[in-house]
């Protein structure tokens, strides 16, 4: 059983997403085992990069702040390494496809797996297209996982059947941020997803509040958290491990 699949044995999901390299890498390694300690089940790292089409302005902020801190994609490689070292909770890789292409797909593959990345989530990549990473994915052992939007419709179950260690399930259209309400239905969506695969669902993209995360929960196999979470980073810089791990704790009581 992958690290992956086996998180959602374990009851609801909360899996927070930061931005590798801010406020800088060194507290980047530090924040990571020290969120897994504070119930973070799975956690995603924002691979910082200049142009990001579906993050709202604080992820977009926090990718100019990390790449200004001199952050490189080889430089994350190097620090996930050391935090594998200090914890083994699932780590997944968020990122866009210029930036895996400009590496070369295989090779960020075989690097992201030969330092302990468990998954693969790429917001640009269509799913008519998945065929230009799902090789080398499967070749190294990592998921690369189906995102569904509410105009995914008709598609949910083609996306669905073919999908792999969670399902990412967009809750609102438009750009990554917080929202006060969340108005799709996700419950149906979820539905789809499952009637064609057993497979974990997990919502993302305006969940910021306890009470939203609960009611997302209901619905869901978890509940993943960026802005809110980056909006710490960047209110307290080095000094933001302390405020999102007691984050985490919240969000994780208030789905547990």
């Amino acid at each position: 059983m992958s690290r992956i699949t086996e998180v959602f044995t374990k009851g609801k999901a909360f899996i927070p997403f930061i931005t590798a390299g801010d406020p800088d890498l060194s507290i980047t390694e530090l924040l990571i085992p020290a969120m897994a300690e504070a119930g973070a089940d799975l956690i995603e790292i924002g691979i910082p990069f200049s142009d990001p089409v579906a993050e709202g302005i604080v992820i977009q902020e926090a990718d100019m702040r990390a790449l200004s801190a001199g952050t490189t994609t080889d430089k994350i490689f190097e620090s996930v390494k050391r935090i594998r070292m200090k914890t083994n909770v699932p780590l997944a890789f968020m990122t866009y496809l210029n930036p895996v292409f400009v590496y070369g797909s295989e090779r960020f593959i075989k690097n992201a797996a030969e330092c302990g990345v468990d998954a693969l989530i790429v917001p640009d990549l269509p799913y008519e297209e998945k065929e230009e990473l799902k090789p080398y994915c499967n070749q190294y052992g990592i998921d690369l996982i189906s995102l569904i939007a509410p105009t995914s419709k008709e598609r949910i179950k083609t996306i669905a059947a073919e999908a792999e260690g969670f399902v990412y399930c967009v809750s609102s259209m438009g750009v990554t941020g917080v929202r006060t309400k969340i108005n799709t239905n996700i419950g149906d969506m979820i539905s789809l997803v499952k009637e064609t695969k057993d497979i974990p669902c997990a919502i993302g993209f305006g969940i910021s509040t306890p009470e939203q995360a609960k009611e997302m929960s209901q619905y869901a196999d978890g509940v993943i958290v960026g802005s809110a979470i980056v909006k710490l980073a960047a209110k307290y810089g080095t000094d933001c491990i302390e405020p999102i791990c007691s984050y985490v704790k919240e969000m994780k009581a208030a789905i547990s």
